[in-house]
């Protein structure tokens, strides 16, 4: 499900290296390259704590810059700060796009609306327990469990993927599910109740930030809702250079 902008669009990862597992990078940053370039790439954390060492093995080979930030005072999280200063210092040199925090913390909520208010793209990504506030606060949200390396499968697993395996996809969708795809089909709908693949994807992000297949146990969208008897599907042609057009609608 292509959400972006642009896919050329210049990114700057932050990342929180207080609540962020290093496990994820490579999934984390494989994402990100999805939606644009990184051309900032910076993590922050007290270096001298043994909480981060999993960190330091991994900042070389993925080109991640450290931010060092000593914890002043206790029970104050001077991490969260510096990483703000430092976003609106990349913001106002104007050589973005866009943002990817990656934080389970509610305190950078603020920093995502800012960001959004001065036109940038706001990718947020977090594990599962990050607060709604921050969630709603991006124009993306990703969580990481989806993103794990031993999670991931290759195309072939993918195609051999078992009946067993979809039906727990599934089970996940529940009533609330089938509504929202409902009614966001039909808030899009022409005259004939079809809705063109690509506009369902980019309102379901701005109904629901955290919305991703993925979390239900499908790679895209369509897998998705072909999983359900409740909805057609209709392939156009949409010319050499654009390929199929996906259409679906409520039955």
């Amino acid at each position: 499900m292509d959400t972006t902008k642009d896919k050329d669009l210049r990114l700057a990862v932050l990342i929180d290296a207080d609540n962020i597992p290093y496990h994820n990078v490579k999934g984390m940053l494989e994402e990100v390259a999805k939606y644009g370039n990184p051309t900032f790439k910076r993590i922050y954390g007290d270096w001298t704590k043994p909480t981060v060492v999993g960190w330091k093995g991994v900042l070389l080979d993925y080109a991640i810059t450290p931010i060092q930030q000593y914890s002043y005072t206790s029970g104050k999280n001077a991490t969260d700060s510096a990483m703000i200063i430092d976003a609106m210092d990349i913001l106002y040199t104007g050589r973005v796009d866009g943002f990817c925090l990656v934080s389970s913390d509610s305190d950078f909520t603020r920093l995502a609306t800012r960001l959004r208010e001065a036109g940038m793209y706001v990718i947020g990504m977090g594990e599962r327990k990050t607060p709604g506030a921050f969630i709603s606060a991006c124009d993306k949200f990703i969580y990481l469990e989806i993103l794990a390396v031993k999670e991931k499968k290759s195309s072939a697993e993918g195609k051999t993927r078992t009946s067993k395996e979809k039906n727990k996809g599934i089970s996940k969708a529940d009533k609330e599910l089938i509504t929202l795809l409902t009614t966001s089909i039909n808030d899009i709908a022409d005259e004939d109740g079809w809705a063109y693949l690509g506009e369902l994807g980019n309102l379901l992000l701005k109904k629901q930030p955290d919305f991703d297949s993925r979390n239900y146990g499908f790679n895209k969208l369509i897998q998705l809702i072909q999983s359900f008897p409740n909805f057609e599907i209709d392939l156009r042609e949409g010319g050499k250079k654009s390929g199929k057009l996906v259409y679906v609608r409520s039955k």
